[in-house]
């Protein structure tokens, strides 16, 4: 083997000549130096979010670092007859003999790391993650080779902050209540590994729980705090400012995108002349809102003040007026565009944000909000970008359902806004993130709804999409989401009156949605399906004059016009369409469309043909 030529290599499987000449030094350094193979437990460890711990104390991170390495080396292996393979900048590659001897360190390495964070705030805190495999490696002096080394590697990133995952081989080694408790994950999807694994979190044995979960989905929201609003005279209105709170508080609730602190905690910042730092003593918040109020004639002013609260930057001030007796008497206009302007400005802030900083330095929430803003948007550099974002997340917190939910949308976008380049590959990139948004939490409604999204367009499984939906509701009926995508669903079999009832309750349950555009474009497709056109072409435009780039809502324009005899203006929708989607066909529209196989499809694939669509 050691005297195949390099032309050979390079012919075979077609690698670069750079790769073949690495494949024949290794092949020649092996045959010189025979290895040798064992059955080895490997440990991996490794920092969370080592690059931003460094940013922020360059020297203090390293020195901590070196300390938990010296006494690993000097303490726990000899202990545990294991060897200290390498050490990297953030992570130790550790061998063993055994799994219990692996799992035994491990513990003692999150005790020791437990002890060095005590007294420091969260965000200096070093948090380890680690991953056990045990197989049959390659044993050299130096390091060790094989897939149960990469196996580690890849259950340490599956880890959590302060959490240890092992494979099935290392979990049957352990003796329950002995060696360690464990809690089964079930079959996981690991980066670079083509099939699921069965994976466990481990903890040392005894009666409490294995071990906190890590992240929450709910640390993925910023927190908002609102301070009741005050008014400068003493007999204007007093309880006013308690009953605005109240409601912004309700309608904020209903966020998908923002945690809200209960009103009976922050009613005891009003009126008291504090600090944002001493609210965010007591009330550990990101975001500060308050605001003063004056009420005259029958009508109220309300000047508000949005804070960040670890900067203490001012990120929003706005004016509002509005007729006293409609916020006294329920009517939310005034309060839902306090929302609106409040949800944007957060939005805004963090993607403003994200665009100066490095992704691995940002917040989680900062992330999501800017990846989800971005994907939405349909320019291909901020969809790019949204990817960026995503996969960062994903990276960094890989049990998480939220992003592998947003990421499966992702590439259902790609591929209907026509700018994927494999569209089977996207589907089956969307099917996997789907299904291991699931995994990581079967109670989750936006988990659900995309999985039936991605049913939907992609696999084209109406059935299993429909099941999905329905779960979705069952599971959280306020889920504005999934009401919207199973409302669509029924637009594509051609049910137009339940499909106008699911999108138009969608609307209702988040009418300032910041992805408005995207709810009426939708909606419109359900009122094609109703053969309400006139609607429909006002909800398309509207959408249309909020977002230009989003081709399912021109195509629904284009359908709408055409069928209402307005010819003129459907052969210029399609224009603008083709613009966007140059490679758009009839043939690849109907590839395309989960309607092809009804009626709705057919008319409108009619429609588009005859409004310029080429066949």
């Amino acid at each position: 083997m050691a005297n195949e030529t390099l032309s050979q290599l390079t012919q075979e499987g077609g690698a670069s000549r750079e790769d073949a000449r690495t494949d024949v030094a290794l092949r020649k350094a092996l045959f010189a130096h025979p290895v040798k193979r064992a059955v080895r437990a490997m440990l991996v460890v490794d920092i969370v979010e080592s690059v931003r711990l460094v940013e922020q104390d360059e020297e203090g991170v390293i020195a901590r670092w070196l300390s938990l390495v010296e006494h690993v080396e000097t303490d726990l292996l000899p202990a545990g007859k294991g060897r200290l393979v390498k050490c990297l900048g953030d992570g130790m590659l550790l061998e063993f003999g055994e799994a219990r001897a692996a799992a035994a360190v491990a513990f003692a390495i999150q005790h020791a790391s437990r002890r060095q964070n005590f007294g420091l705030p969260p965000e200096r805190q070093m948090l380890l993650r680690m991953g056990i495999e045990t197989s049959d490696v390659i044993v050299e002096s130096r390091d060790v080779y094989g897939h149960g080394v990469n196996l580690a590697t890849r259950l340490a990133s599956l880890a959590g902050p302060g959490e240890i995952i092992v494979s099935a081989r290392v979990r049957d080694q352990l003796t329950p209540f002995l060696d360690a408790d464990a809690e089964d994950l079930g079959e996981c999807f690991l980066k670079h590994v083509q099939q699921p694994v069965r994976a466990y979190r481990i903890g040392p044995p005894g009666p409490r729980p294995v071990i906190d979960t890590g992240m929450s989905a709910a640390e993925l929201r910023p927190t908002l705090a609102v301070i009741p609003f005050t008014t400068r005279a003493a007999d204007d209105h007093y309880v006013l400012g308690e009953v605005l709170a109240e409601e912004i508080i309700r309608a904020v609730s209903r966020s998908p995108d923002l945690n809200v602190i209960s009103r009976l905690s922050t009613s005891a910042f009003r009126w008291r002349h504090v600090t944002l730092a001493e609210i965010n003593a007591h009330l550990n918040t990101d975001y500060v809102l308050s605001g003063i109020y004056h009420v005259s004639r029958g009508r109220i002013r309300l000047d508000m003040e949005l804070a960040e609260v670890k900067t203490t930057h001012i990120v929003c001030t706005r004016r509002f007026e509005d007729q006293l007796a409609g916020v006294l008497g329920g009517t939310q206009g005034l309060v839902d565009q306090l929302v609106k302007e409040v949800r944007s400005a957060i939005v805004s802030h963090e993607q403003h944000r994200a665009e100066l900083q490095a992704l691995p330095t940002l917040k989680g929430y900062t992330l999501l909000l800017s990846a989800v803003a971005l994907l939405h948007r349909n320019s291909f550099r901020d969809f790019v970008r949204s990817q960026e974002m995503l996969q960062t997340l994903i990276d960094r917190w890989p049990r998480l359902s939220v992003p592998q939910a947003w990421m499966a949308k992702w590439h259902v976008f790609r591929t209907y806004q026509g700018w994927s380049d494999d569209p089977e590959r996207d589907a089956r990139q969307a099917l996997s993130g789907a299904e291991r948004a699931l995994d990581a939490d079967p109670q989750s409604s936006l988990a659900l709804a995309i999985n039936g999204l991605v049913h939907t367009h992609m696999s084209k499984r109406l059935d299993l999409a429909q099941e999905r939906y329905d779960l979705a509701v069952q599971v959280n009926p306020n889920d504005s989401l999934a009401w919207l995508l199973k409302g669509t669903l029924q637009a594509f079999v051609g049910n137009g009156k339940v499909a106008v009832d699911n999108t138009q309750r969608a609307i209702n349950l988040s009418p300032i949605d910041p992805h408005r555009y995207y709810y009426e474009s939708l909606a419109a497709t359900a009122l094609l399906a109703d053969h309400q056109f006139e609607n429909a072409v006002k909800l398309a435009e509207r959408s249309v004059r909020t977002n230009r780039m989003h081709t399912s809502t021109l195509r629904a324009l284009a359908i709408a016009q055409w069928q209402l005899g307005r010819r003129e203006d459907a052969r210029a929708t399609v224009r603008e369409l083709l613009k966007l989607d140059p490679g758009l066909t009839i043939r690849r529209y109907l590839e395309r469309t989960p309607a092809a196989a009804y009626d709705t499809g057919r008319e409108w694939s009619s429609a588009l043909r005859q409004a310029g669509v080429p066949n």
